[in-house]
């Protein structure tokens, strides 16, 4: 769909800024003034992240004149990847700081702005004013919930990019678009899958090199929106295949029955990631991965259950334990293989996965099961720390 620009062409270019951007200013369709408006323009970026390191990357490089980036993670090694923006030395780092560095480096005409934090609905409308565009990079359905009625509220278009394993997704959505051809994300998405059905890439895994060609897409959508050129993916999704090496896209329209967004709201609640209703703490009972040591050093009875996949198993897993990947099956094979008396332990990457199957296993009868305090990532961390971590 085509779009006015975004930005007025305020900013003079320097000299040097010339001779960088020359290679712009000799499109046509851009020239100085669309360079102008790139240097004019005020973009944030949320998440230094797969997403987020390419889109940073161009978008300095290209020119945007402030660049906002708000991230309240760490860089770690598994990170490095795919997240290109990050070094080996800045393991440890706030990936803002590290980004910061990248950055500072390879263009040092971009003012840059630093939100050490997690996006949050009290700040999110105000901090979104103040900038023209919004790139979102974050990679849960919370947070991009959040974003997108954020932006609505403050009448903000976003740039939204979603990877996962081998498939990239792109989209423009901005609900106060001119003509009355506004859609956000809840024209794509109505309803959130269910937590069991979209794991993070830290559980499902990634293509390092799929995060730079939806990165890249995300940043040309961001500068064409700055500048006016082009047809813009708003109204369209953008599917990307890596294996096929396909492109496809798909016709966006306003979903029947969308009710307004006046507020902002409880996004964890609305995605399914907080306790069911009328589930208490003691409803799941937990054993830390120190006592869990304690009691296999003891000699105590008990059956050692790992919900993650085969493909995380095959990283890593503990000695004894029983590989039942999480599914619509796995309470049943427990009941299946294990009597109701039996004393389980249940574990996956973090001990979210593994405590909605204690949930199940608890309204099937069984009465001795736990979960295990932060996962198998706990247990590397306090107890094993010669294994792998991923």
């Amino acid at each position: 769909m085509k779009l006015s620009a975004l930005v007025e062409p305020v900013a003079e270019l320097s000299r040097d800024e010339v001779s960088r951007y020359s290679r712009h200013l000799l499109i046509p369709d851009v020239g100085v003034e669309g360079q102008r408006r790139l240097k004019s323009s005020k973009v944030l970026v949320i998440g230094a992240g797969g997403l987020g390191s390419p889109a940073l990357l161009y978008l300095a490089a290209a020119g945007v004149g402030t660049l906002g980036i708000i991230d309240f993670d760490v860089v770690d090694e598994s990170n490095l990847q795919r997240q290109v923006i990050h070094k080996l030395s800045m393991v440890g780092r706030l990936k803002v700081d590290s980004a910061e560095a990248a950055l500072r480096e390879l263009n040092p005409h971009v003012e840059l702005r630093l939100y050490r934090e997690r996006l949050e609905p009290e700040m999110a409308v105000q901090l979104f004013a103040e900038y023209d565009l919004i790139v979102d990079g974050t990679d849960n359905f919370a947070t991009r919930y959040l974003v997108n009625d954020a932006c609505v509220l403050a009448g903000k278009p976003y740039v939204w990019g979603s990877i996962f394993r081998f498939e990239g997704q792109a989209s423009v959505f901005w609900e106060d678009a001119p003509g009355g051809v506004g859609l956000n994300y809840r024209d794509l998405y109505p309803e959130p899958p269910p937590p069991e059905m979209a794991p993070s890439c830290s559980e499902g895994g990634v293509l390092g090199i799929l995060c730079a060609s939806i990165g890249a897409i995300m940043a040309t959508e961001a500068v064409k929106l700055i500048t006016g050129i082009g047809e813009s993916l708003l109204g369209r999704l953008m599917v990307y295949d890596a294996l096929d090496m396909s492109y496809r896209q798909i016709p966006l329209r306003r979903a029947p029955g969308r009710q307004p967004i006046t507020a902002l709201s409880d996004y964890q609640s609305f995605c399914g990631l907080t306790r069911p209703l009328g589930v208490q703490d003691s409803d799941m009972p937990s054993i830390t991965a120190p006592e869990l040591a304690a009691l296999r050093q003891r000699g105590e009875r008990h059956e050692l259950i790992d919900v993650r996949e085969r493909t995380e198993w095959d990283i890593v897993h503990i000695e004894g334990a029983h590989l039942i990947s999480k599914g619509p099956a796995a309470a049943g094979e427990i009941a299946a293989r294990f009597a109701k008396d039996t004393p389980l332990v249940l574990h996956c990457k973090s001990g979210l996965r593994s405590r909605a199957v204690l949930l199940e296993l608890q309204r099937q009868g069984f009465g001795d099961v736990r979960n295990l305090d932060g996962g198998i990532l706990a247990w590397i961390r306090e107890v094993d720390s010669t294994l792998p971590t991923y």
